[in-house]
């Protein structure tokens, strides 16, 4: 039996969430060995009690899981592990994260600009028509755009990054053997050849109301930069918005007329310094220390001269590496120089001041 049976049956077991499961891993070693580890040393974990215990060593959690496996390999499904390399690694780092993400598609989920475009579902045309405007001037930019397929803003967004060769991801509340809402169907077919559709939820599980807060902290994890643009009050893009705060994310919404429904949550989100206010995408990008590209894909910006030359052995690796990945985060770095926390926090202070590198959201850095 793969590890990959007891990766996907670490979902399966009653009141296990993501902090639980991950202490199980930590603690017993494994995935694996959670499985094969005694119930007298399971009730040790923070978090375990008697009846999680028992669910582990009954094994139907090991059942559960080979029926997931047979739709994943049925399906194209890559299952992704929260210990992968190729797990959102600007999600991982936090600890409500998913275990196990489920994602059919062809980007790539580090890509190394990503921002979330999110909305009412019942959107005013002006709304549509600056949802659309902003992905229109997101191309020279060139980013992963990440939304929820839902009505109205966001498979708007969508539709318009397919129509401009923009890859674009929808993380979806449901799991991925159907499609909500499925007048969506044919969108979200046509972005899994140029994007993909991701969920933390097992095939079965339908779109229930509970599961939409869930999946909206995922697409605020995913992302540099959220952009809200259209919204009540009480709109799920509220939640998103306060989510991406959460995770230090940059947020961003756009302004209306001051009595329209639609532009109040935009209001509230910018009154109370949840958002900064932005007219165009030029604000964002400025936000971010985004650079257009050219038609080469590389950003248009001033030649740089050779990096400098009075750089220390530990900094000439720290750049080798970022030059390597073009973009990386900090734990990433630790890892590959073998350089401790602190130590390479001074290291990139110095080489940030040097006009070397800078950062990017979710401690991430790139060449300058």
């Amino acid at each position: 039996m793969n590890d990959l049976i007891y990766k996907v049956a670490l979902t399966k077991i009653p009141l296990v969430g993501a902090v639980t499961a991950k202490n199980l891993v930590s603690y017993c070693g494994g995935a694996r060995e959670v499985f094969e580890t005694k119930k007298s040393h399971l009730l040790k974990i923070p978090g375990v009690g008697e009846r999680i215990a028992t669910s582990i060593l009954q094994k139907a959690a090991l059942e559960d899981a080979e029926v997931e496996l047979g739709f994943i390999e049925n399906n194209g499904i890559r299952p992704l592990f929260y210990l992968d390399k190729n797990y959102p690694q600007r999600l991982r780092q936090f600890n409500d994260a998913p275990i196990m993400l489920y994602y059919k598609g062809t980007a790539n989920l580090n890509f190394r600009r990503t921002v979330a475009i999110v909305g009412t579902r019942t959107p005013s045309p002006q709304g549509l028509s600056i949802c659309e405007e902003i992905v229109e001037d997101l191309v020279p930019y060139s980013p992963l755009v990440v939304s929820g397929l839902a009505y109205g803003i966001d498979v708007a967004a969508h539709r318009k990054c397919l129509e401009k060769g923009l890859e674009t991801i929808a993380v979806l509340g449901h799991g991925l053997s159907r499609i909500y809402p499925p007048q969506h169907r044919k969108v979200a077919l046509d972005m899994c050849e140029q994007g993909g559709l991701l969920t933390e939820f097992a095939s079965h599980v339908g779109p229930e109301r509970e599961n939409f807060p869930m999946r909206n902290r995922i697409v605020a994890g995913l992302s540099d930069a959220l952009i809200v643009v259209e919204t009540a009050t009480r709109g799920g893009s509220i939640i998103t918005a306060q989510q991406a705060n959460g995770y230090s994310r940059e947020v961003f919404a756009v302004p209306g007329r001051v009595k329209d429904k639609f532009s109040q949550g935009c209001h509230f989100l910018i009154k109370n310094n949840l958002a900064t206010l932005i007219e165009n995408v030029e604000d964002v990008a400025k936000v971010l220390r985004w650079e257009k590209q050219g038609d080469d894909g590389k950003e248009t910006k001033p030649h740089q001269p050779e990096l400098f030359l009075s750089l220390t052995e530990d900094e000439k690796k720290v750049v080798d590496l970022i030059q390597h990945h073009e973009e990386i985060g900090v734990d990433q770095l630790s890892y590959q120089t073998k350089v401790s926390s602190s130590e390479l926090a001074s290291l990139l202070l110095n080489l940030e001041f040097k006009g070397v590198v800078r950062s990017l959201p979710g401690k991430r850095y790139v060449l300058c």
